[in-house]
Order: C-alpha cells, then sequence, then structure tokens
C-alpha cells in the first residue's frame, strides 16, 4: 500500500517552453544571407579587378598599335578607343579623333596616316592614361 502512496505524489508532467527550432532556422538563415552578402561582395570585386584589368590590356593594345598599316590602325584605335573612353572628356576627344580616322577605313586602298590623326591619337593615349 505504501507504494501506491508514493505514486500519488508524482506530478503530472509539465510543458518546458522550447524556442530552440526557432533559434536553429533563425541561425540556418543568418548563414545563408552572410553566406549571399560574402559571395555578392567576391564578385563584386572580382568584377571591378577585371574591369580595370581589360582597361589596362585595352590601353596596352592602343600604344601597341603599327600605322604602318593604316587601315588596320584605324580600325584597332577605333575599337579599343571606343572601349576604354569612359569619362567625358575622353569620349570628346575620342570622337574627334574618330573624324579623323574615318578616312582610312571603309576603302580598299588607303594613304598612310597623316601627322595631324597621328597628334590626336597620341593626344587620346595622353588622356586615357591613369
Amino acid at each position: 500500500m505504501e507504494e501506491l502512496k508514493q505514486l500519488h505524489d508524482i506530478k503530472p508532467l509539465v510543458e518546458i517552453p522550447d524556442a530552440s527550432i526557432y533559434l536553429y532556422w533563425g541561425l540556418i538563415g543568418l548563414a545563408t544571407l552572410m553566406g549571399a552578402a560574402l559571395i555578392f561582395m567576391l564578385i563584386a570585386k572580382i568584377m571591378e579587378l577585371r574591369n580595370k584589368n581589360t582597361r589596362k590590356l585595352y590601353i596596352a593594345k592602343l600604344h601597341a598599335i603599327d600605322f604602318e598599316d593604316a587601315k588596320q590602325a584605324a580600325y584597332d584605335a577605333t575599337h579599343y578607343g571606343r572601349l576604354v573612353a569612359q569619362s567625358q572628356r575622353e569620349k570628346e576627344i575620342y570622337s574627334q579623333l574618330l573624324t579623323h580616322l574615318e578616312p582610312y577605313k571603309y576603302r580598299k586602298i588607303v594613304e598612310p596616316i597623316d601627322s595631324d590623326t597621328r597628334k590626336k591619337f597620341t593626344l587620346f593615349l595622353q588622356v586615357i592614361e591613369p
């Protein structure tokens, strides 16, 4: 009989508030957001470095233009100049250079590039240099 008395002293189960599932999903969400932010910043940095490197590459190609082949030089200066010109001043000088390069493009036989066009090209190179 004494054993039955002890059983009556047992209290019913008490509900314990548990927020661990919310903490778990909150930490997963926070880690996901931080990971996405890190990936975004990494991609932005890579793109920034890539743009700087391609600009340097294009400037190097502009410096390497051979004016002996006037037609190809005009095409190369037009192509790489368009890719390099970013600021308003650079675009303005580039547009002036384009008017000087037009006579050397779209023709079968062209004359050698004159000194005025070379001066405009040199000015453009000086402006785009960092």
